[in-house]
Formats: structure tokens, sequence, C-alpha cells
């Protein structure tokens, strides 16, 4: 993903609600042969905590692109290494026992290539482990390109697509690579109100809005935010305290070589 740094701040704001799904996902990780633990694509290191506390003892590595997350990454204490690096391109030292990917791989398109990659880095006996949001069809998405294209028409045409498949997919194309478990599920998440904009909104603009946001202006900034508002105003009402409830659609797939 190109464009400025990630924001720790704005993005942990919702930080329980985005690892209550990496913990579900680690629930499904056995105990692992010796060799390193990845947490990949780490960011600000939300995860970092559990998965230490699961293999105490272990070497846990923190992999991002993105300093301003690693920095925070660093001040849990949870990871004996942090590596800088792509994910398209990087390449451990040594086969791992572990690649823990909780809500990044959706920003990674030509997963049919780079699954089979990440799985040919594990030890026999290692486990690829994933989890990414499958809501790109969900009003809280779709609004933003259909109001990017009436706004802004033509501008955002190269703006990347989600590549995430179904779990039944995910099945499917991991199938010959190792043991293979895939799931779908729906989080209802209640987001507070908020001292501007929609909730979802504010759940939305620190992740998949960024793309939007990074080329407009203030005042196509704004224009864009208000006609987003109102349309999520329609598909999500607010409750009588100005909260909203966002049904959010994640993708899980687990493969043991």
């Amino acid at each position: 993903m190109t464009g400025t740094d990630w924001n720790p701040e704005r993005y942990g704001r919702f930080r329980d609600l985005r690892l209550r799904p990496a913990l579900d996902l680690l629930a499904q990780v056995p105990d692992l042969p010796e060799g390193d633990l990845i947490d990949l694509c780490c960011g600000a290191g939300a995860v970092g905590p559990a998965l230490a506390a699961r293999f105490a003892g272990r070497a846990l590595i923190g992999l991002d692109s993105s300093p301003a997350m690693l920095a925070e990454a660093r001040k849990t204490g949870a990871y004996r290494d942090m590596i800088e690096g792509d994910v398209t391109r990087w390449q451990p030292k040594a086969p791992v026992a572990l690649l823990f990917s909780n809500a990044a791989l959706h920003w990674v398109a030509g997963h049919e290539a780079l699954l089979p990659r990440l799985a040919a880095m594990l030890v026999p006996g290692g486990m690829l482990a994933v989890q990414m949001p499958r809501q790109s069809g969900a009003p809280s998405h779709r609004f933003l390109r259909d109001i990017a294209a009436s706004l802004f028409a033509d501008r955002f045409d190269d703006v990347p697509q989600s590549p995430v498949h179904t779990a039944v997919k995910y099945w499917e194309m991991m199938a010959p690579l190792g043991a293979v478990t895939a799931w779908e599920s729906e989080y209802v998440q209640r987001l507070e109100p908020q001292g501007e904009g929609h909730p979802v909104r504010a759940f939305t603009q620190a992740t998949v809005m960024r793309p939007y946001l990074d080329r407009l202006n203030t005042d196509e900034t704004a224009a864009f935010l208000n006609a987003y508002d109102a349309a999520l105003g329609a598909a999500y009402p607010l409750l009588p305290d100005g909260a909203a409830l966002l049904p959010f659609r994640r993708v899980f797939f687990t493969v043991k070589v």
C-alpha cells in the first residue's frame, strides 16, 4: 500500500474490536515444533503479548513495513526482534514454526502466489495462520468506492480492490500444501458515538478509507466525508445513545504443513 505512514493512535482506537478475531485465530494454533514465531505484518503489536504468552520462552519476531507501527509494537516488549520489511519480499534466515497474520494480507494482492510462498517458509509441522476482513461488499466499504466515483470521476480507478476470497476458496487453494481449516465469522461491533461524523466512519477512516483520503485536499476531504456520513446514516442507523452497530465479516484459515 502506498501513501502516508499508518497512524497508530487512530488505528488503536478500536484495539479491542480488532484484537478479538486475532484471539479467535490464535485459539486454533496448536503446539508447534522448534523454530521462530513470526507476527507477520504485526502493526502496532496488538496481538504480540497474546502470542508471547501462548508460546512463552519462544522467539517472537514482528515484521511490518510501517516504521510508526513498528515503534509502537516495540513498546509492548513482546518481541525478541523487529524487522522492517515488505511481506512480498521478506525471506527468513531459516524455516520458521509459525507465520501469524492478523488483518494484514488483504492489503496485498496475488494471494495465489503469496500464500504458497509463505507456506514454503515453514518447518515440517509448522503453521500459517491468517485472518482478514472480507467486508468489501458491505455498505461501509462499498460507499467509499461509490462516493469517490461520483464526486471525483476517474480519479480513483486505480485504487486496488480487496483480493480476499471466500473461506472455501482458501481451503481449495491451500489444501495441496497441508492440513487446512477455513471458516468465516461475522462480528456485530458496537461502535461508540463520535465527536464528529458517523461512528462507522471513525472505524473505516483508520484503514480502508486511507487510499482515498491520501489523494484529497482539505475541501475535497470535507465533501467526501459529508457524503459518506450521510450514506452511513441510512445503512447503519444510530442507536438512541448515538452508537451504531457494524456487522463485520472476516475470513480465517490455517495450514499445517
